[in-house]
C-alpha cells in the first residue's frame, strides 16, 4: 500500500477547483437533461442469439429512511412486505405467476433469518411459491436481482421477484461468547446441583454484550476508516468530498421536488402516519459542513459524516421476466438486464474499489466503450470512496500496476453520473441499494433519451459488481 499511496498520490490530480468544475457541470448539464426528453440514439441492441431476453418489468422500493426514524419499530420483514405489496398494487401481476423469490439482506434478524420467505408469506404469495435470501454486502440485491436472471437465463423460471431490505434500527446485540456458552450447556444441564455449578461460575465481564460494527471481519477495519485511507491514497482532499457529498444532495432533492423517484411506493406504517418520500435528502452549505470533525480518522481525516452515506432503513422489490413472458401478459418492460460482472480484491487496501475492477470488465464483455453509455448509477458509500473510484478509473498507471490493463478504462463524465442524487443522499439500505440503481437508471435511460445504462457498486470484503441496463425499445 505504501507504494500506491506514494505513486497515487504524486501522479493524480488533486484540486478542489476539479471538484468545483465538475460539480457546477453536472448541476448546469443535469436541469438540461431533465427539462425534456432527447430522441432516443440509434445504436445496436444487446441481445445475443441463443440467450434469452431478461427484462425489468417494474421496480419500486418504500423510502429510505435514516435509522431510528418512523421504521424504528419494525422488522425487516415488514420493510420488505411493504415492498412487495408496493410491487404487486403498482403491477398487478397475479402472486401465482410469480415462480421464485429472491431477497438479499446483510444483518440478518436472527428470528427471521430467511426474510424473502417471511417477507413473501406476509405479502400474501402462496406458500408453494419458494424463496430464499443472500448475502454479498452492499451488493446483496444486486446478487438477487443476478441469480434471478440465471433462473430465467436457464429455463428454470419465467418470471421472479428480486430486491432487498435493511434495518438499521435495529440490529443483532450478542451476550458475549463466554456467556452464551454458559446458557447453552446451563440449558443441557440435568440437576439442580449441575446447574448452580456453572452459575457460579459466571463472572461480571460475562454480561458485557458484543455490539455490532460496520467492520471488516479479515482486517477488524470499518468501512469509514477505509474510505478515510483510500480517499488519502488518491489525494482526494476535504473539500472534494464535501463538495461532492453537497451535490450528491441537491441532485437529490431537485429529483425528489420534480417527481423524476418514480421507483418511491407510499408506505402506511402501522400507529404512524404514512411515508412518502426519503427524509435523508439534505442540502447544507459548504461552510457547515466545513464544521464537522473527522469521524473515523482522527483528528487529521477527511470523512465525516456529512460526506459519507448514513445508516439507512429501506427496502426495495424488482419484477424480472423473460421478455417472451412480459409480452404475453402484455407487459412494456422497461430496460433489459444485459451482461453483468462481479469483482473482488485486497480487502484491506483496495475493500471500497469494486467499480474500478467491475467497469472495464463488463464493458469488455459486453463489447461497449465508456462513451457508448448514456447513464452511469455508481453506489456512493462516501464522497471519498466514489472519488477515489473516479481517479483511479482515470489512471492508467493504477491500470498497469493493479489492474493486468494496458490503459485506464476512463472516468465517467459527471453530467452523466448520478444526476438523480445517489446514496450519500438518498440513503443505503446496504441490502436494498442495488435494485434502487438499476431501477433508476432505467428510468434515467427513457427520460434522457439514452439507450445504455451503466450500474457499478462495491461491497464489504473487497467485492464489487457492474451491469449493463439497456432501454426497452420505445
Amino acid at each position: 500500500m505504501t507504494s500506491m499511496l506514494t505513486h497515487a498520490i504524486r501522479n493524480l490530480p488533486a484540486s478542489s477547483a476539479w471538484a468545483a468544475r465538475v460539480f457546477a457541470r453536472s448541476l448546469s448539464c443535469s436541469s438540461q437533461l431533465q427539462a425534456a426528453a432527447v430522441q432516443p440514439k440509434s445504436k445496436k441492441t444487446l441481445a445475443k442469439s441463443g440467450v434469452k431476453n431478461i427484462v425489468v418489468v417494474e421496480g419500486v422500493r418504500i423510502p429510505f429512511l435514516q435509522s431510528g426514524t418512523s421504521y424504528a419499530d419494525l422488522m425487516p420483514h415488514d420493510l420488505a412486505r411493504a415492498a412487495l405489496q408496493g410491487l404487486l398494487n403498482r403491477t398487478s401481476v397475479p402472486r401465482d405467476v410469480v415462480d421464485y423469490i429472491v431477497y438479499g439482506t446483510v444483518i440478518q434478524e436472527v428470528k427471521t433469518s430467511n426474510v424473502a420467505r417471511e417477507a413473501a408469506l406476509g405479502a400474501g404469495f402462496s406458500d408453494k411459491t419458494p424463496a430464499h435470501t443472500v448475502t454479498m454486502a452492499c451488493i446483496s440485491s444486486n446478487q438477487a436481482m443476478t441469480t434471478g436472471v440465471g433462473l430465467i437465463a436457464s429455463g428454470q423460471c419465467d418470471v421472479i421477484v428480486a430486491g432487498g431490505v435493511e434495518l438499521m434500527s435495529d440490529v443483532p446485540i450478542r451476550h458475549s461468547r463466554k456467556m452464551r456458552k454458559t446458557m447453552l450447556t446451563l440449558n443441557r444441564a440435568k440437576t439442580l446441583g449441575q446447574k448452580l455449578s456453572l452459575i457460579s461460575k459466571i463472572r461480571p465481564d460475562y454480561f458485557a454484550p458484543e455490539l455490532p460494527a460496520v467492520a471488516e471481519f479479515s482486517t477488524s477495519e470499518t468501512m469509514g476508516h477505509s474510505a478515510d485511507r483510500l480517499a488519502a491514497a488518491f489525494s482526494v482532499s476535504r473539500l472534494e468530498q464535501d463538495e461532492y457529498a453537497l451535490r450528491s444532495h441537491t441532485l437529490a432533492k431537485k429529483a425528489q421536488e420534480g417527481g423524476l423517484l418514480l421507483d418511491v411506493v407510499p408506505f402506511k406504517v402501522p400507529g404512524k402516519k404514512t411515508v412518502t418520500k426519503d427524509n435523508g435528502i439534505r442540502p447544507s452549505s459548504m461552510e457547515q459542513m466545513g464544521k464537522l470533525k473527522p469521524a473515523f480518522v482522527k483528528p487529521f481525516g477527511t470523512v465525516t459524516a456529512a460526506n459519507s452515506s448514513f445508516l439507512t432503513d429501506g427496502a426495495s422489490a424488482i419484477l424480472l421476466m423473460s421478455e417472451e413472458k412480459a409480452l404475453a401478459m402484455g407487459y412494456k418492460p422497461k430496460a433489459y438486464l444485459r451482461d453483468f460482472v462481479y469483482v473482488s480484491q485486497d480487502p484491506k487496501d483496495q475493500l471500497l474499489l469494486g467499480p474500478t475492477y467491475a467497469t472495464p470488465k463488463v464493458l469488455e464483455k459486453a463489447g461497449l466503450t465508456m462513451a457508448d453509455i448514456d447513464v452511469f448509477e455508481f453506489h456512493e458509500a462516501f464522497a471519498g470512496q466514489i472519488l477515489a473510484n473516479l481517479k483511479a478509473m482515470d489512471s492508467d498507471w493504477f491500470a498497469q500496476n493493479y489492474m493486468g490493463r494496458k490503459s485506464k478504462v476512463g472516468a465517467p463524465p459527471l453530467e452523466k453520473f448520478n444526476t438523480w442524487g445517489g446514496s450519500l443522499s438518498l440513503g443505503h439500505p446496504f441490502g436494498a441499494t442495488g435494485c434502487r440503481l438499476v431501477i433508476t437508471a432505467a428510468h434515467r435511460l427513457k427520460k434522457e433519451g439514452g439507450q445504455y445504462g451503466l450500474v457499478a457498486a462495491c461491497a464489504a470484503g473487497g467485492q464489487g459488481h457492474a451491469m449493463i441496463v439497456e432501454l426497452y425499445p420505445q
